[in-house]
């Protein structure tokens, strides 16, 4: 081991690679209790984990390298995406787990957190009146009934590891549980939605899956998103990022 490696790193919890092993420190310990508990029923490569001495959790690192990250151009072939799709739809057709994942908030909650964010983004002139409606209006499309499936509820495209387009695993399970599967894709394409066809080759289309819901949660998730990422230190404006994913619906 030559340094320590600072992966994120915010308020809530920090993730650190020394070596071949990640320390997830986190603040809530049902974070973590969620991630493990996760991670032993999900059917897909997972890292293995070393010990938990909470609030600190040691995974092993994972082989290859992620698919891809927010902002920059993704290296991963259409091959590579097309596993991970496979993967995910393994992940989607499993039994769900017993509780709410991130990706499980009722569309009734989602379109009352969505109107005051609205609202705080135009009002604290964060983004502009405009950008906000038009994206406010897709986003709706994602704000109805789903089947539950077993969610991974962050599923961005740093958290799929490939190495010669094969998925080695799939990290942070904090916010798994059951929910809407159709967010899961949509997270992981966010920003990289000429990607979508190459993922949905290798996780398959049917009436359920919807490039409209999908584009509803790329606009609703960057909507909620902006405040927070600003308010804790990232920057949702650098090119490619959640702002950029807003402009691109105009």
């Amino acid at each position: 081991m030559d340094e320590v490696e600072v992966v994120v790193a915010h308020a809530e919890r920090a993730t650190l690679r020394v070596g071949g092993v990640f320390l997830k420190v986190d603040a809530d310990p049902a974070r973590t209790d969620t991630e493990v508990g996760a991670m032993a029923l999900a059917p897909v490569p997972t890292p293995r984990v070393l010990w938990r001495r909470p609030p600190v959790l040691a995974l092993a690192a994972l082989p290859g390298a992620p698919l891809g990250r927010l902002g920059r151009a993704p290296t991963a072939s259409p091959a590579a995406w097309a596993a991970a799709g496979a993967v995910v739809r393994e992940l989607h057709d499993a039994p769900p787990p017993p509780w709410p994942g991130r990706a499980g908030r009722s569309p009734v909650a989602l379109a009352s957190e969505l109107d005051a964010e609205c609202e705080t983004l135009v009002t604290r002139g964060l983004l502009p009146a405009g950008l906000v409606a038009r994206n406010h209006e897709i986003a709706r499309a994602a704000l109805r009934p789903w089947a539950p499936a077993f969610t991974h509820g962050d599923l961005q495209i740093a958290h799929v590891f490939t190495d010669d387009e094969k998925v080695t695993g799939i990290i942070d399970w904090s916010e798994a549980g059951r929910g809407d599967p159709l967010y899961d894709l949509a997270t992981l394409t966010l920003g990289h939605e000429g990607h979508l066809d190459d993922l949905l080759a290798g996780y398959g289309t049917d009436a359920d899956v919807d490039p409209d819901v999908i584009r509803g949660w790329w606009s609703l998730r960057s909507l909620l998103a902006v405040r927070w990422l600003t308010e804790h230190g990232f920057d949702p404006f650098a090119p490619g990022c959640e702002v950029d994913v807003l402009r691109s619906r105009m």
